[in-house]
């Protein structure tokens, strides 16, 4: 099933009202519905960000943003669909996007503000905990960096 995914980057401009509504149904069905964490999901960083998304027969199956910034990009809202989770999807989509980071902002470290659970998800693509774990909308965060 995943040799049928096509990988796409956007700008919040390129992307269409259909992708950008998909886009905003599912990080509010992951991260505020599934977590139970009632936040504003939706938020200013999406009109800078690069939108990398993967779409199975015209659906959205996986998504995260990539935002460039003065220490480097920063990679978040990092999801795949309830019915492709466990398939390597999420380990794709971060080895693309730290594929599409190279390519686009060479030399710049990667960040990641990772859900405490994931960190060794993380460290096996070469990112290393930079901060203690914390509680953000009381889910345990750490700050993770990975160089190039």
């Amino acid at each position: 099933m995943l040799n049928t995914i096509n990988w796409q980057t956007k700008t919040f401009e390129q992307l269409s009202t259909q992708e950008l509504f998909e886009i905003y149904k599912l990080r509010t069905a992951v991260f505020v519905v599934e977590q139970n964490c009632p936040y504003q999901e939706v938020d200013d960083k999406d009109l800078q960000a690069m939108h990398f998304f993967a779409k199975n027969s015209n659906n959205l199956t996986a998504y995260c943003r990539l935002i460039p910034s003065d220490d480097g990009v920063h990679i978040g809202r990092v999801l795949v669909i309830k019915e492709q989770r466990g398939a390597g999807l999420a380990r794709e989509l971060v080895q693309k996007a730290m594929e599409y980071c190279r390519e686009h902002f060479p030399a710049q470290p990667i960040h990641a503000q990772a859900q405490s659970y994931l960190q060794g998800f993380y460290e096996s693509f070469g990112f290393k905990a930079m901060s203690d774990v914390y509680l953000e909308d009381g889910i345990p965060h750490l700050d993770m960096v990975c160089s190039v």
